[in-house]
């Protein structure tokens, strides 16, 4: 409801009646306008009305939706990317107190969606990264990690997501990009900037929807990078498949573990890709319950909400409890 009340305000409905009965041509601008102005009205009303400072403004984050110790990078600049973007990072408990211990580290795209209702772009919805990996290293069924959030951009998020053009259209392809971002930029500034362990064994990457699109390409391709790929709900209807078609065209199977899941309740389109995904990487030669783990959640719905059942098994299944040792 709450979105039909920012969509009326945005456009009366009788208005909206006339633009659907245009031009095709016209009518696919005006609605690109209309959700445009939609998406600004709805961070306006989460940002209290200082849109144009938008959520790199410190001052207009609820600190208290955010669990354990948490950090901000503001504007991380790409000399690859046309945008800046905010870096957040959950710091495991300990990690000022124990100053000789070095973790792994999770890289997660739509960083915003990952820790924090107020900075969401799914209607408030988060994925509750923080509480779980807060709960999950006290109870000690994980090592205890650095999970690093790359908050995506509003206008540029499907081109930097996406690692081919869509057919018939001129959007998409800009993932090597972004991948040289992650991997020769953001990368060495974390392992700079904090207690990292930098080796291959202890990075992971991953995503939801675009972003887990994006995970499986990127760390599918900096396989000496990556040994542990996240994915949530990836877009791999995209480009007609194009992502099942990569794996398989793989020289060789690598020795990555990769963590798969989708929800019953998504579109046929998300649900049947996923499964594409899913015999395409068996057939590679990963073996599920051993380097591949994948989980269908009966009823579940592409949001943020929906993916937080699949945090705990996620972290589980690629950081699994191992006994800590002094880094030297």
């Amino acid at each position: 409801m709450e979105s039909l009340e920012i969509l009326n305000q945005a456009v009366p409905l009788q208005s909206l009646k006339k633009i659907m009965k245009g031009p095709p041509a016209r009518r696919q601008r005006l609605l690109a306008m209309l959700l445009f102005c939609l998406l600004l009205m709805k961070f306006n009303s989460v940002w209290g009305g200082a849109t144009a400072r938008g959520p790199s403004d410190p001052s207009r984050i609820p600190q208290t939706l955010l669990t354990g110790d948490i950090r901000f990078v503001r504007n991380f600049h790409s000399r690859f990317l046309a945008q800046d973007r905010d870096i957040v990072i959950y710091l495991p408990p300990g990690y000022d107190k124990n100053t000789w211990r070095r973790y792994a580290v999770l890289y997660m795209q739509d960083g915003q969606n990952l820790f924090d209702a107020a900075t969401s772009f799914f209607a408030g919805a988060e994925r509750h990264f923080d509480e779980r990996a807060q709960a999950l290293i006290a109870e000690q069924a994980i090592r205890p990690l650095i999970i690093v959030g790359v908050y995506s951009t509003w206008l540029n998020r499907i081109n930097e997501y996406t690692p081919t053009q869509a057919r018939g259209t001129h959007r998409g392809g800009e993932a090597d990009l972004y991948g040289r971002m992650l991997v020769e930029e953001l990368k060495p500034f974390i392992d700079s900037q904090y207690r990292t362990l930098p080796s291959k064994a202890n990075t992971g990457l991953g995503g939801s929807s675009l972003g887990g699109l994006l995970a499986v390409y990127l760390g599918l391709k900096y396989s000496d990078t990556f040994s542990k790929l996240a994915v949530t709900s990836p877009a791999c209807q995209w480009d007609d498949e194009m992502i099942v078609r990569y794996v398989r065209s793989l020289p060789r199977k690598s020795d990555q573990r990769i963590w798969l899941s989708v929800g019953t309740g998504e579109s046929d389109l998300f649900l049947n890709s996923t499964r594409s995904l899913r015999q395409a990487l068996i057939a590679r030669g990963w073996k599920e319950g051993s380097d591949l783990g994948y989980s269908e959640t009966p009823g579940a719905q592409h949001n943020p909400g929906a993916w937080t059942s699949s945090v705990d098994p996620l972290l589980e299944f690629l950081f699994p409890r191992k006994p800590s040792r002094r880094i030297h």
